[in-house]
């Protein structure tokens, strides 16, 4: 499903009616992406295909199988004496998942939560239960479309596997999630 099936406009998900339209294209949406994520996993589909989301103001690319389950914001519960870019903790299906602003967490202004925000969880092979709070979730990005960009300063983003230029000159950043759950300063929470 492409990003400009889905309706954007301010209100429209308030309309009496829309309600069950909107819950049936983000199944739709839904159960198209775990059949990538399934391909992607079982090596069938090609690795091209990236899941695309706005964190803060930034694009960003998360590989499918590092991806987990994408979940509305909801309630989060703060913890105390934490970093303010370790949002609290959310129940994913009686799972604690920490949620985490990247952009926060990279010295930029806090991800605001609106009603398009999202937070995608990390895939269970990962073995850390945490979550992204992303702005919006922008559907599956072909990299093979876009021009690669060079390799930015490890000392940037080490987690930063690749940045890529789209046809609409839009810079997206490859985030290795495996990668950010080993980086110390990612791992300390607390203040």
């Amino acid at each position: 499903m492409s990003e400009s099936s889905l309706d954007s406009r301010p209100g429209a998900a308030l309309k009496e009616g829309d309600g069950g339209t909107r819950r049936h294209r983000l199944r739709e949406f839904q159960a198209q992406l775990v059949e990538r994520m399934q391909a992607a996993s079982s090596g069938t589909h090609t690795q091209a295909s990236k899941l695309g989301v706005m964190i803060g103001e930034t694009r960003w690319l998360l590989n499918l199988q590092e991806a987990g389950e994408i979940v509305s914001v909801g309630a989060v519960t703060p913890v105390p004496l934490t970093r303010d870019w370790f949002l609290g903790l959310i129940n994913v299906r009686g799972n604690l998942v920490s949620v985490i602003d990247l952009a926060r967490f990279r010295g930029m202004s806090a991800t605001q939560i609106e009603k398009d925000s999202r937070v995608i969880a990390f895939a269970p092979s990962l073995s850390f239960n945490c979550g992204l709070l992303v702005s919006r979730v922008m559907g599956l990005r072909n990299v093979a479309d876009m021009e690669m960009q060079p390799q930015p300063p490890s000392g940037d983003s080490p987690w930063i596997a690749q940045r890529y230029l789209d046809r609409d000159s839009h810079v997206w950043n490859e985030l290795n999630l495996s990668l950010i759950v080993q980086d110390p300063q990612f791992l300390q929470i607390g203040v």
